[in-house]
């Protein structure tokens, strides 16, 4: 933990993360199905939010020195890490999570987005061709059934199962993404590699909507209020703000403390959810989130493999999602 950051700082930052994360799926559920009225396009909403909250942080980060005082350039090879990240991050995990939350809940697509660092793992061991030990094993397996739980049970009629699915493609894009990004040549400024990438993945979601005609359904006047202030939630808090909380974090305090924001924010999107826009509650939501994340937590834990040295990207990128 570095010398001038007191307990309190570090916990306030936490909770920052845990909070803020943790309401993005419900901001974005508010945003592209509201109560009442018309709610923003999803993939004009993952578009805008990242394409607004890249520039603003780039514009913000950009001309600042790397700490060390070396070269730090924004080139060629590192915008072409910063797409194909955006690619799989901003846009195949939140932009397909935007399209999902029209038809799942917002908890339910958090317990669901929790299994990252479960999809990561096993990547990573498909990849490394290692031998999987038993914590590894027994995480994928409780996470996968968790999973499983909210998958099959979506076939029940009141949750779309294509919904359900679509969110599980968005946790593997993510983690793909991320395992990729290990090996990237990248920005080693996190913040300003982060404003790259959101960028990326922004103009993604624009250009993907233009094709589908969600442009042509986009009658601002008849947007909600609701769903406007949740797509400025998201920019301002879910991108910007928690963001740099995180980043602070990494620097400040155990890696071990922080990552804990991975199973904290499921809980606190499904009590949100729940209270908030009165999403059912059941047994078998409880089973399920209990399952994910007792799995994310075995993941956390285990022993990291050695890396290969190169340059990557400083943060994980697995949470820009939120």
């Amino acid at each position: 933990m570095g010398a001038r950051a007191s307990r309190t700082q570090v916990w306030l930052a936490l909770w920052v993360v845990y909070l803020v994360w943790g309401s993005t799926y419900l901001a974005i559920r508010v945003a592209v199905h509201p109560s009442h009225g018309t709610g923003l396009p999803p993939l004009i909403l993952a578009g805008s939010r990242f394409v607004v909250a890249g520039l603003l942080m780039l514009a913000v980060t950009a001309r600042r020195p790397a700490p060390d005082g070396l070269p730090d350039p924004m080139g060629g090879r590192q915008w072409f890490s910063a797409a194909v990240i955006g690619l799989a991050l901003p846009f195949g995990g939140n932009g397909l999570v935007s399209i999902a939350e029209k038809r799942v809940p917002s908890g339910m697509a958090a317990v669901i987005l929790a299994t990252i660092p479960i999809w990561a793992a096993l990547l990573t061991a498909l990849i490394s061709r290692r031998a999987p030990s038993r914590q590894l094993v027994a995480g994928l397996s409780l996470g996968f059934a968790g999973v499983g739980v909210l998958v099959i049970g979506s076939g029940s009629g009141r949750v779309s199962l294509g919904g359900a699915l679509l969110t599980v493609t968005a946790a593997l894009s993510w983690a793909s993404g991320s395992v990729w990004s290990k090996t990237a040549i990248a920005v080693r400024r996190p913040l300003v590699m982060t404003g790259m990438e959101m960028l990326c993945g922004g103009i993604g979601c624009l250009v993907v909507a233009a094709v589908s005609g969600e442009f042509a359904d986009l009658h601002r006047s008849e947007v909600t209020t609701d769903a406007w202030l949740a797509w400025g939630y998201l920019v301002v808090f879910g991108s910007l703000f928690a963001y740099t909380a995180y980043v602070w974090l990494l620097r400040n305090a155990e890696l071990s403390l922080v990552t804990t924001y991975a199973f904290v924010n499921p809980v606190v999107a499904v009590i949100l959810g729940s209270l908030i826009l009165s999403e059912p509650f059941t047994v078998r939501s409880a089973i399920a989130t209990i399952a994910v994340v007792a799995g994310v937590i075995l993941m956390i834990r285990l022993p990291e493999p050695p890396r290969i040295p190169t340059q990557t990207l400083a943060p994980e990128p697995d949470e820009v999602c939120a």
